[in-house]
């Protein structure tokens, strides 16, 4: 059996995607995005107390990049992934991977935004900066898409999933408008029933749909 450890609307949400689309049997450990995630009996899943972490096999591994990797190997190497020697591997693993890229900018956003209880704690800097990082992220996509109906010219594969979440978290703090072929590449991924399965639900984390950079001076007193 294939276990995931997931908390909704994370970064483990790109390999629950990745599962529904590959339609294999698997369980789902829902983890709180809380201080349960330093558990010992959690960090000898994963070290640094994060999700997600996939036990398959007897082994655990954590790391999307990783698990995508793992995954796509076993169940689909040249469908859902492309397999060492195909022609589209290094394209592949580039954007697979680029996820990761965009996921930390969203992070850094999510803690701004939604982990910070003190407002002296948030920083109008780092949150403009780390928005408009995205937007560096949206034009490196827009160019790759443009022509494309996929990141790869194959068809769709992990790489649009991995890409396709960090996108929709990375969407709570920038805006799409202005990136046509990013748009319409990420309302054709997220029509996917895969994709639709993988939302979280009553379990959200973000309490709205859009984060405005922050402005200090309209919290002064």
């Amino acid at each position: 059996m294939i276990t995931l450890h997931h908390c909704p609307q994370s970064r483990s949400m790109r390999s629950l995607w990745l599962l529904h689309e590959l339609d294999v049997a698997f369980e789902v450990q829902t983890r709180g995005f809380d201080k349960s995630l330093r558990d010992p009996a959690y960090l000898a899943k994963s070290p640094a107390g994060r999700v997600p972490a996939l036990e398959i096999d007897g082994e655990t591994i954590f790391e999307t990049g990783a698990i995508t990797q793992v995954l796509c190997e076993r169940f689909s190497p040249d469908v859902l992934g492309r397999a060492a020697g195909h022609p589209e591997r290094a394209q592949w693993l580039v954007w697979v991977h680029f996820a990761e890229t965009i996921s930390q900018h969203a992070a850094a956003l999510t803690q701004q935004h939604v982990v910070l209880r003190d407002d002296a704690m948030r920083s109008p800097i780092v949150m403009q900066l780390e928005a408009a990082r995205l937007t560096k992220c949206y034009a490196a996509l827009e160019a790759r898409l443009t022509g494309r109906d996929h990141l790869l010219d194959g068809g769709f594969s992990a790489a649009d999933v991995s890409v396709g979440q960090a996108v929709y978290l990375a969407r709570f703090f920038a805006h799409l408008d202005g990136f046509g072929a990013l748009a319409d590449w990420y309302a054709r991924i997220t029509a996917r029933t895969a994709f639709k399965a993988s939302l979280p639900g009553d379990a959200a984390i973000f309490t709205q749909t859009f984060f405005a950079p922050w402005d200090a001076s309209a919290h002064r007193n």
